[in-house]
């Protein structure tokens, strides 16, 4: 049998454009955002050269890593659900796929080391659970219930957290950063249910057991939505104790927001998904932002 090394040698060498679409531009906004949340929250003046080297680490690296492990080893339900893309389509062929997701991971790994211990150790936990989500024997996306959590925490939390510590010169953020960040976390997974419902045949195909082939959709549905309201619930009450009333009436208007638009989703869940995405989520994350100005203004 060939080994990997000879194969990737003996195949074409893909287009950077292949390449670039394997690492996912567009997913690369939400471990961005929530770094300058916790850039914001931190209270801290500006550092740039941090916090752009951050973003990038965030995005293009842990990000994009995350995103080309997961289709080398999704590259078989890819092949069902969406076979246009770069691996099942042939347009990444061999092992070149593979290769990229360990160059990806270490590079990832010597910047974040560049960026001090705190920042080093969060991307540690989110380069493992990127591989652990998608690599055998682990594989934690075969269950919607762990492989959500990670992909939540991976998105939202450890950026949130990193960005802080950019600020902090690398150490440990404060507890009620970490709070505000683990609670975004959380409602997170919801967003990461309704992502599965684009996979939905495949997923029942090959037996992976994400939370819509769990539950059914509209179960999901219903519990995505519950996921993403609650910690926000839990948010407003904080920032109110925590005397930023204005900054919790923002958060309350905007989950009202998100309950109007989750009372049409549950309807139709499997079509509007992707509807949803662009609104109940947009909502959510301007949420994340205005809770980080609150932080803002309890550290000065």
């Amino acid at each position: 049998m060939p080994s990997p090394a000879s194969t990737l040698a003996a195949a074409p060498l893909p287009s950077p454009r292949a390449l670039l679409e394997l690492l996912k531009p567009i997913t690369w906004f939400p471990p961005m955002w929530a770094l300058a949340c916790g850039v914001v929250s931190s209270g801290a003046g500006v550092r740039w050269e941090p916090v752009l080297l951050g973003i990038v680490l965030a995005g293009p690296l842990l990000c994009g890593a995350s995103q080309a492990v997961n289709d080398w080893f999704d590259r078989e339900v890819d092949a069902i659900n969406e076979p246009g893309r770069p691996i099942p389509s042939g347009r990444v062929p061999g092992y070149w796929g593979l290769a990229l997701a360990v160059a990806w991971s270490l590079l990832s790994a010597l910047v974040a080391w560049h960026l001090g211990a705190w920042v080093f150790g969060a991307a540690l936990i989110g380069l493992a659970l990127a591989w652990a989500y998608s690599a055998p024997p682990a594989r934690f996306k075969q269950n919607g219930w762990i492989g959500n959590s990670a992909v939540a925490l991976s998105y939202e939390g450890l950026p949130w957290v990193t960005g802080a510590a950019l600020m902090a010169g690398g150490h440990a953020p404060g507890a009620a950063i970490l709070l505000i960040a683990l609670l975004y976390s959380v409602g997170a997974h919801g967003i990461m249910t309704l992502n599965d419902f684009k996979s939905l045949a495949g997923d029942r195909r090959l037996a992976v057991r994400s939370l819509p082939v769990q539950l059914g959709p509209a179960r999901a549905a219903r519990l995505a939505c519950a996921v993403m309201a609650l910690p926000q619930c839990a948010v407003v009450a904080l920032l109110a104790a925590w005397q930023a009333p204005v900054h919790a009436a923002a958060v309350a208007a905007l989950l009202v927001g998100q309950l109007m638009a989750m009372s049409r989703l549950v309807r139709r869940p499997r079509e509007l998904a992707p509807w949803y995405n662009a609104t109940g989520v947009t909502m959510y994350v301007a949420g994340m932002m205005v809770s980080a100005f609150a932080l803002r203004g309890l550290a000065s």
